[in-house]
C-alpha cells in the first residue's frame, strides 16, 4: 500500500507529494513511465508498468515511434494504459548517467511531462525518480533536479490544469534521497 510521506501546496493550490509504493498503484489520471528512446520497455518501471498494462501499451509505443521517431527528454510519447486504471502513460526519457548534460535533459524530461499532463487536461500525475535505476543517475542529485524543476514548472504555469503531482518511490534509498532534498528547500517546508 502505498504512503504519503510529504505534502505541500503552493500558491497556485497545486499539491505535490512524495509518496513510497507502487507507481501502478497510485490514483491519479497518468503515470510517468521511465522509458528509452526507441520505448522498448523491459526492466524497472517500465516493465513493471507493461506487465500490469499489457501488451497493448507495448503496441501503441512501437506505433509512436514508427509514426514521430525516438523520443527526446524534452517531449514524452503518450499512449493509452492498457489495464492500468489511467487515462495515459507519459513515456518520458530521462539521461543516461556519464552521456553529458544530464541536469539539463533530466529537467527537459521532468517538465516535458508535466506540459504534457496539461496539454492532455490531466489534473493529477505520478513520476517515478527518473534516471535513477539502471540509467545510473545519482539519487540526491536527480532529487534535487526532479524538485527544483517541479518548482519551476508550477512557478511558471500557474493556470496549469494539473492540480496533483505525486512523486512515487519505490526503494528506501530514492525515498531517503528525496526526503533529504526536500528538507534542505526552503519553499517545500515552509
Amino acid at each position: 500500500m502505498n504512503q504519503t510521506l510529504k505534502k505541500h501546496t503552493f500558491p497556485s493550490g497545486l499539491t505535490l507529494q512524495i509518496v513510497q509504493g507502487d507507481i501502478t498503484a497510485e490514483a491519479v489520471d497518468a503515470i510517468v513511465n521511465a522509458a528509452n528512446s526507441y520505448l522498448e520497455h523491459g526492466a524497472g518501471v517500465a516493465g513493471a508498468i507493461l506487465r500490469k498494462g499489457g501488451p497493448s501499451i507495448q503496441v501503441e509505443s512501437d506505433q509512436w515511434v514508427g509514426a514521430h521517431g525516438p523520443v527526446s527528454h524534452a517531449e514524452p510519447a503518450y499512449t493509452a494504459a492498457g489495464n492500468l486504471p489511467y487515462r495515459y502513460v507519459i513515456h518520458a526519457v530521462g539521461p543516461r548517467w556519464g552521456e553529458g548534460q544530464e541536469h539539463a535533459k533530466l529537467a527537459a524530461a521532468v517538465h516535458g511531462s508535466l506540459h504534457r499532463a496539461n496539454e492532455l487536461s490531466l489534473a493529477s500525475i505520478a513520476l517515478p525518480a527518473l534516471s535513477t535505476g539502471v540509467y545510473g543517475f545519482p539519487r540526491p542529485l536527480a532529487a534535487g533536479v526532479i524538485l527544483g524543476t517541479i518548482q519551476d514548472y508550477v512557478a511558471e504555469n500557474p493556470a496549469s490544469s494539473l492540480k496533483t503531482i505525486h512523486l512515487v518511490l519505490f526503494d528506501q534509498k530514492t525515498v531517503q534521497a528525496f526526503l533529504n532534498a526536500w528538507e534542505q528547500d526552503d519553499h517545500l517546508h515552509t
